[in-house]
């Protein structure tokens, strides 16, 4: 969700990647049908472990954004060129068990909250920023959160 989100709403001034800490070797059907939903493209999306960006030779990263609530408590790999990194955690979709439309709302409250940070984030003044600067800021947009009521 967050790599369609960034790449979206990024203009072009961003490319995104999603990855896993643990990918599961599918995306979950309800992210897709989301997606869908959403008008993106969904064709060229799969499951990625992070360890793919985490080799010498992998795509640069300017920043790395965890958002599981559970990764923050694992050891992120060392990502080559020392990216800004932050932890933008958001309940697990994946992990939610109720009916088909309860899960529909679920995954569309996690899809709001991450695209409201994005939105955020992909509207800095960069050139403004110095790299502390920039470091809080994605740091404090990780700290926002939609209220708890907020329907699709």
């Amino acid at each position: 969700m967050a790599e369609c989100a960034i790449n979206r709403w990024g203009r072009g001034k961003f490319k995104g990647f999603s990855a896993g800490s643990h990918p599961k070797g599918v995306i979950h059907p309800a992210t897709l049908a989301l997606l869908k939903e959403l008008n993106y493209e969904t064709s060229h999306l799969r499951c990625k472990s992070w360890d793919e960006f985490a080799r010498p030779d992998s795509p640069p990263l300017d920043f790395v954004f965890t958002v599981c609530d559970q990764a923050a408590a694992e050891q992120c790999p060392v990502w080559p060129g020392q990216p800004i990194t932050a932890h933008w955690g958001v309940a697990d979709p994946a992990a939610f068990r109720g009916t088909e439309e309860e899960t529909r709302r679920f995954f569309h409250r996690i899809y709001r909250e991450l695209e409201n940070r994005i939105k955020i984030f992909t509207s800095l003044r960069f050139e403004a920023l110095d790299s502390f600067a920039l470091q809080q800021r994605v740091k404090e947009i990780g700290k926002l959160k939609l209220p708890e009521n907020s329907e699709p």
